[in-house]
């Protein structure tokens, strides 16, 4: 099986609090462990940056963390995100196309704004003036998360209805029905009346029924499922899902990573996942 598509190293420089940071020996799955703030999800972000393939890809990834991150909803309320954008883009230069133009992001040896080098032009931004281009871009494009990278604010009802959707599409749909059967006793998912909706002994009930642990778990498993010779981000995997459960889950992603060829990155600050994930 060719895996030349996975991440075998990487060195990460000046993004967020990784100044200057290698790291080596990643397999097909790969789960991160250690405290909340210790850098988990900032090392998944660099990772999943890594992976563009150019300016424009960069920068709707970037629009995707930023979404992740909730910074979407500050920008959309306006509210104040100096911050937040000096987090986003914390390193020495970022570019972007703009209207099929190529921009440079540079930023101020005082750290006050950013510098636009744009042929012919210049001229300089602050980070609100920033922030106004990204919210323009938001309310401007129809923007969905992609299956590539998940975190717990990737659950919403579009999304699964999208990912069921296409699983028929993909042939994929019994293979996930066989894994919620066998897992939770679940016969199927599916939407209807435009709500996700599990059968459960002939009946359908709504998913928010279930609580958080099943549908973190549809998204995970639909998601690699679609992939295919492709890497997939996971931030903070066992989010709500039972501890009981995380043994069958990992086993579920061994089986079908290699199935699909897909390399996995997973963070988690849980030592219950850390020792499942070892068993």
């Amino acid at each position: 099986m060719n895996d030349e598509h996975f991440i075998k190293n990487i060195e990460i420089k000046n993004f967020k609090l990784f100044k200057d940071f290698k790291a080596e020996g990643f397999g097909r799955v790969n789960l991160i462990g250690g405290k909340n703030n210790v850098g988990k999800t900032a090392f998944m972000e660099a990772c999943y940056l890594s992976q563009s393939e150019n300016t424009q890809s960069l920068f709707a990834r970037l629009l995707e963390i930023a979404s992740h991150r909730d910074i979407v909803n500050r920008l959309l309320s306006r509210t104040t995100i100096d911050e937040d954008i000096k987090e986003l883009i914390n390193s020495e230069y970022i570019m972007i196309l703009i209207n099929k133009k190529r921009v440079a992001f540079y930023k101020d040896v005082n750290n006050k704004g950013i510098y636009v080098i744009e042929t012919p032009y210049f001229d300089y931004l602050s980070y609100t003036d920033l922030s106004d281009i990204i919210n323009f871009f938001i309310k401007n494009t129809k923007y969905n998360f992609t299956i590539n990278f998940i975190s717990p604010y990737s659950n919403s009802n579009q999304e699964l209805e999208d990912i069921i959707g296409q699983s028929k599409l993909d042939n994929k749909y019994d293979e996930l029905n066989k894994y919620l059967l066998g897992t939770f006793g679940i016969e199927s998912i599916d939407i209807i009346k435009n709500k996700p909706m599990l059968k459960d002994g002939n009946k359908y009930k709504e998913l928010s029924y279930y609580g958080q642990g099943i549908k973190t778990f549809i998204n995970l498993i639909s998601s690699i499922l679609l992939l295919k010779d492709d890497i997939i981000f996971i931030d903070e995997i066992d989010n709500g899902i039972h501890y009981s459960n995380l043994d069958k889950l990992w086993e579920i992603i061994l089986t079908i990573s290699k199935q699909q060829n897909v390399q996995v990155f997973a963070t988690t600050h849980s030592k219950e996942c850390i020792e499942s994930y070892a068993r």
